[in-house]
């Protein structure tokens, strides 16, 4: 894999993993970061093996803005099981001015308003920058999304939280039910035939912003992209430790999750959030996967279940 070229650098420093990285067209990678050689990126592309050993300590990330990115100044350690990589200093620095925090309010760029659908009865409300076509819904693993309309930042911002309320649909769900329907989803028909019934809700409710532009019904099916025939029930979470090894073939990406079959032929789950922070240095492809593997967790059932 090209990251064996990109694990150690001893003159200059290790390559750090920042996590995955979605494109529409060219699909997911692994986004790799040196102190000298800046950025690169290695495709997640099914089949291809997948072996590395952590090093010593997970080190903060820092904070990436556009195509700046700025390193943690303080090199600081962030524990292994923790999903973000970013220490709390680089932490309040990234919400400082952040769309999704709702600390930029300036950004000039249109915004796209979408319902997206992660599973059934999990459909919820959202923004994303025109200009990232999609790429957004990708990284959240959103099964099918429909766009709704477009328009300035403060109008899509405003579209995104009378509509959630108005439409009743939370603003998150518990991780465990996106990979719960990821693993057996309904088909496309019936996912469509929910967003166009909550798209014509949301239409004829008359709360768009007069400034935004409205979409048409058009859904989008990430089945292929996410090669979801490939899925299958993980027989374990990698809970990623300092010096371990995991290795094994890539079968799907989605979102931040890899998943992968061991040489020992387990089917098991990899969340790239919990990667991002790790310097690491390539395994043989037939080593054996010594990180810890947890039980994976299973969204709870009833009508309780998202709260």
């Amino acid at each position: 894999m090209e990251e064996t070229r990109m694990t150690m650098d001893r003159r200059q420093g290790p390559w750090q993993c920042a996590g995955v990285r979605w494109d529409p067209r060219s699909g997911p990678a692994l986004i790799w970061r040196h102190p000298v050689r800046g950025e690169r990126v290695s495709p997640l592309a099914p089949d291809r093996p997948l072996a590395f050993t952590t090093g010593p300590r997970r080190t903060c990330v820092g904070v990436r803005r556009g195509a700046r990115h700025t390193p943690c100044p303080a090199g600081a350690e962030v524990s292994a099981s923790a999903v973000s990589a970013q220490c709390p200093d680089c932490a309040r620095l990234d919400r400082s001015y952040s769309v999704a925090a709702d600390t930029r309010t300036d950004d000039p760029r249109p915004y796209d308003v979408y319902l997206a659908w992660f599973g059934p009865e999990l459909i919820k409300v959202g923004i994303t920058a025109a200009e990232r076509e999609g790429a957004r819904l990708l990284e959240q693993a959103a099964l099918s999304y429909a766009l709704l309309g477009r328009g300035p930042l403060m109008a899509a911002r405003r579209a995104e939280a009378v509509l959630g309320a108005a439409l009743g649909v939370p603003d998150r769900f518990p991780y465990a039910a996106k990979r719960g329907a990821r693993e057996a989803p309904p088909p496309l028909e019936r996912r469509a035939a929910e967003l166009a019934a909550l798209h014509e809700r949301a239409r004829a409710l008359g709360v768009l912003p007069e400034s935004l532009t409205r979409a048409a019904f058009e859904p989008v099916h990430h089945d292929a992209a996410f090669h979801l025939d490939r899925v299958r029930p993980a027989h374990g979470v990698i809970l990623l430790a300092a010096e371990s090894t995991v290795a094994g073939r890539i079968e799907a990406v989605a979102g931040p999750d890899i998943h992968l079959t061991a040489t020992d032929g387990r089917t098991l789950l990899l969340d790239a959030r919990r990667l991002a922070g790790w310097p690491l240095a390539a395994a043989t492809a037939d080593a054996v996967t010594t990180a810890p593997v947890a039980v994976p967790e299973r969204a709870p059932e009833g009508p309780d279940a998202l709260f």
